[in-house]
């Protein structure tokens, strides 16, 4: 069996819901456009309630941005708006509005989460994250990422189901 692993380990750059010490470590390579994605989305939030502190969730950005025009701005806003402590929130909003994503909208959800707007504007006019959604991608790609959403549990590809029982099966037996 071809195992595919993570290669590039969770890290200080990454964006981590959850303890270090949880048994279990979940990363979505995730496209905020992206519908299987968004279909996706409130099962992980339903597997992070139901395994709560033995989960630690990281997300990292994989913009299709071929497929999805408002991909990239998306994670770059998901991005900004974590460096303003605020990055979960945005992810939320985005997947919560996946039909809205353009340019207005980013900065709608930016003023809705209490965000200094102009220095999220400034960013994503500049695209002050753009490099960094490029290194997520790219430690996506030579993790074997290809599609959206792709998990990794605890550093091995995930090539099951995310329907959420399987889903929560697998990962239970990590446990």
């Amino acid at each position: 069996m071809d195992v595919t692993k993570l290669k590039f380990p969770v890290g200080k750059k990454d964006f981590i819901s959850g303890s270090e010490k949880a048994k279990i470590t979940l990363v979505e390579y995730g496209d905020y456009q992206c519908p299987y994605c968004g279909q996706a989305y409130p099962i992980v939030k339903k597997i992070q309630e139901k395994l709560g502190g033995d989960l630690r969730f990281v997300f990292r950005n994989f913009p299709l941005a071929e497929m999805h025009p408002h991909a990239m701005n998306s994670a770059e806003a998901a991005i900004s708006a974590g460096e303003q402590g605020k990055f979960w929130q945005m992810h939320d909003s985005l997947y919560e509005h996946q039909n809205a994503l353009d340019d207005k909208y980013l900065v709608q959800y930016a003023e809705e989460l209490g965000l200094d707007t102009s220095k999220f504007k400034n960013d994503l006019r500049n695209h002050a994250y753009s490099s960094r959604v490029e290194e997520d991608f790219l430690s996506g790609v030579r993790s074997g990422v290809n599609g959206t959403p792709t998990f990794f549990i605890n550093g091995i590809r995930h090539d099951g189901s995310f329907e959420f029982e399987p889903f929560l099966m697998v990962l239970k037996k990590m446990l």
